[in-house]
């Protein structure tokens, strides 16, 4: 059992790389995120409530339909959680590969770790089937629910519109450049259901993606993405985005090279946990507001 719901508010970091780079997006989706830290701080933003004994009340309401089981709450939690987890390996591996194609004496390591660009596919890929189930299970819908998610997209707000402007941001643009949705749809379609089984993220999270076999499974991420493809790219049209303005952005907060992007690419997967930090913001807010209404 992870953390009650009030500790993993309450523990959220004030700054740290993560929020700094969040705080880099403020350009591309303005006002819309505030780093809300702590349970009691969170309750009183969302409701506007003043009354102890009634955000009391919430705050109770709120814990209890989170430990419920039967609720997908931690289900969500755990996805948020497992995305995140595999960063380092990731960053790792993105970045071996670069040092293997610039030095002949470690051209071997091209064999060991996968190319940057298929890598970096699958890992957008999942984020997005990751958050499509996640965003299934806190709503109570089934898990393969891929038109109520995109429908959904649209009324995306707050860290939830926040966390999909990141994962557009450092996982599409700046990893896989300004055609990153045709890139890596074409990559996604000539994707074998084997290489899928051999992504460590997909290992972990396997048992949550609709689709009987691994293939199947590669269906619905294909799928899902296609689906969801429409609104990534009229909100990197809508806004101008490019992986030059991005960088541009983040050095404002933290000191990087525009000119290496693929390492920026890998600094952000190892040293950031975007999608746990809002995804434990997103779960703060949708626990309040439903325990507002029952009460």
């Amino acid at each position: 059992m992870s953390k009650p719901i009030y500790e993993l508010v309450d523990e959220l970091p004030k700054n740290n790389v993560t929020v700094y780079v969040l705080r880099s997006l403020d350009f591309v989706v303005p006002g819309e995120w505030d780093n809300l830290v702590g349970f009691e701080n969170t309750i009183r933003s969302v409701t506007g409530e003043t009354d102890e004994e009634f955000i009391q009340q919430i705050g109770d309401r709120a814990i209890y339909l989170y430990n419920d089981k039967s609720e997908g709450y931690q289900r969500a939690l755990w996805l948020y959680q497992t995305i995140d987890s595999f960063g380092g390996t990731l960053g790792a591996a993105a970045l071996a590969n670069k040092v293997g194609e610039k030095i002949n004496f470690l051209g071997f390591l091209n064999r060991l770790t996968p190319k940057a660009d298929k890598a970096q596919t699958i890992d957008l890929s999942l984020k997005l089937v990751a958050e499509l189930i996640a965003f299934c299970q806190i709503n109570g819908i089934p898990g393969d629910s891929i038109g109520d998610f995109a429908n959904a997209l649209g009324d995306y707000g707050g860290e939830s519109l926040m966390r999909m402007a990141a994962l557009v941001c450092f996982d599409g643009l700046i990893p896989l450049g300004p055609d990153f949705i045709m890139k890596a749809q074409s990559i996604l379609s000539g994707l074998q259901p084997s290489q899928l089984q051999e992504n460590p993220m997909f290992e972990r999270l396997s048992s949550m993606i609709p689709g009987s076999s691994t293939e199947g499974q590669l269906g619905f991420i294909g799928e899902s993405f296609a689906a969801t493809s429409g609104w990534m790219s009229n909100f990197v049209a809508s806004r101008g985005l490019t992986p030059e303005k991005v960088a541009a952005n983040l050095q404002k907060f933290i000191e990087i090279s525009d000119d290496k992007l693929d390492y920026v690419a890998a600094f952000l997967d190892m040293s950031t946990n975007y999608y746990e930090h809002t995804g434990i913001q997103t779960l703060a807010h949708r626990l309040i507001e439903r325990a507002v209404a029952e009460i």
